[in-house]
């Protein structure tokens, strides 16, 4: 990989050598060819004109004191580049030592953009857990640094190498780490260092008993069901009631049974008469409500339309043309269908794709494998948060307060997982996220960091991102 391909990436490449060879200067080793160069010429003269006829004493003298002087020059130049080497190289084994404290080595360079993120990081933990572990940084792009490239067999930079307090190596990573991946890699190898307390927000049962019929609750996103957009599925196991054409469409691209035939089982309301009708043959009325959010009316016949169009606005459209529309946005972790409105905007490696809620959006860096940058609505106040990942780690989130919440649900098995695509949110502060909860009182979860929130979508292989948000088969609750 070469230099300008790293760059844009955001990762180094580190070949060890840096240009130079072993402790010696690249100008040092010139000299030294030159000054062979002139002592070979100078015994060859030597040697032709030591017994020509002619030849003086004194001549004779001037040969030796010219090889002598080559000799002492070269002599001069070796020792004093190797001097200056041993002054300013960190020497690889000195820097796995920490008297009896473990270490955190860093090989990287000032100037690698990652690096230079890392900077600050490195300074912050020097600081704030200085006699609890140490923390050393290595410029490997420096000639006198080289050594330590090769010692430590460095491929990218940074890399961050842990040491324990008896100087074995005991984990390394290679790219960009944050604060809170470092420290939480220390504890994972059995050195809690500690570090900022997370506020505990969290609610395992519902603030106001449920007091809904579930055939009032919408199968995909659990809000009540109007009675005038009302969609309903037939299945093999019972009717399936979403509130609205668009929770229908959610539900049809996460489908992952055969979908041949699937949309004769679906029957829409007629918003004039309150009436089911085929979704197939009923026509549509597609506008935009108060918050630019795609609104949808269906209707039984094209008159009722009509009318109701030059009340409110809006696009007469059959069947097969609102699909095309609902379905042209998905998901670019999860593959639900998604209003952009609704979405966070995701940036992978210069591609722009949708994630249909906080969790899904930081997904896309594991689906991918690239360096993402999301700008995700608050969800209580809809304040743009923007979050950078770098090597599938938190590189930046802005503003730094913002907090995650995972909505849980318990299982018929007895345990909590999630609650959903529509459970989840990012909020700048934790008031936000208490105001939404209290907004919300049947939800149930926790308060979890960013970091965490990525991390839990990192460590996901790719069968279980390929099952993520899919709906084996659709059955009423």
């Amino acid at each position: 990989m070469n230099i300008a391909v790293a760059g844009v990436l955001g990762q180094c490449p580190c070949s060890g050598g840096g240009g130079s060879t072993g402790r010696i200067s690249d100008f040092a080793i010139l000299a030294l060819l030159v000054l062979l160069i002139g002592l070979w010429r100078t015994v060859k003269w030597t040697r032709k004109t030591w017994n020509a006829q002619g030849a003086t004493t004194m001549r004779k003298f001037g040969m030796i004191g010219s090889i002598a002087v080559i000799v002492v020059a070269m002599g001069v130049i070796v020792t004093t580049q190797l001097s200056v080497a041993e002054d300013n190289t960190e020497t690889p084994t000195a820097s796995a030592k920490s008297g009896g404290i473990p270490k955190l080595l860093d090989l990287g360079s000032k100037k690698c953009i990652p690096c230079k993120k890392m900077a600050p990081i490195l300074v912050k933990l020097t600081k704030e857990y200085a006699g609890r572990f140490d923390v050393q940084f290595i410029d490997v792009w420096l000639k006198e640094n080289a050594q330590a490239a090769k010692t430590h067999k460095i491929k990218l930079i940074p890399t961050q190498i842990f040491f324990s307090e008896k100087g074995k190596e005991l984990w390394r990573h290679e790219g960009f780490m944050d604060e809170e991946a470092i420290l939480a890699k220390w504890k994972e190898l059995g050195y809690d260092f500690g570090g900022a307390a997370v506020a505990k927000v969290e609610r395992w049962k519902p603030a106001k008993a449920p007091a809904r019929n579930k055939d009032s609750i919408c199968y995909m996103c659990d809000r009540d069901i109007d009675v005038k957009t009302a969609v309903v599925v037939k299945t093999e196991k019972g009717d399936v009631k979403l509130c609205s054409p668009h929770c229908y469409f959610i539900m049809y691209s996460a489908l992952t049974a055969d979908k041949t035939g699937f949309d004769k089982k679906v029957s829409v309301t007629d918003w004039a008469s309150k009436k089911l009708t085929p979704a197939t043959s009923a026509v549509y009325l597609r506008g935009v409500d108060a918050k630019g959010r795609p609104s949808v009316k269906a209707f039984g016949d094209k008159d009722a339309a009509l009318t109701e169009r030059q009340a409110s606005g809006g696009n007469i459209m059959s069947y097969d043309v609102l699909k095309r529309k609902e379905l042209s946005h998905h998901c670019g972790f999860c593959d639900r269908a998604v209003y952009p409105e609704d979405s966070a905007l995701v940036k992978a490696g210069g591609v722009y794709t949708w994630g249909c809620c906080a969790h899904c959006a930081l997904g896309v860096a594991a689906r991918t494998g690239k360096d993402i940058e999301v700008r995700q609505p608050d969800a209580l106040t809809g304040e743009i948060i923007v979050i950078k990942t770098r090597n599938g780690s938190i590189e930046s989130i802005k503003p730094e307060t913002t907090v995650a919440w995972f909505g849980m649900r318990k299982k018929a098995d007895g345990k909590w997982g999630s609650a959903g695509c529509f459970h989840q949110g990012n909020f700048t502060t934790i008031e936000n996220l208490k105001k939404w909860l209290e907004l919300n009182p049947h939800e149930t979860g926790k308060l979890i960091t960013v970091r965490q929130a990525l991390a839990a979508k990192m460590k996901m292989t790719p069968r279980q991102m390929s099952k993520a948000c899919k709906i084996g088969e659709c059955s009423p609750k």
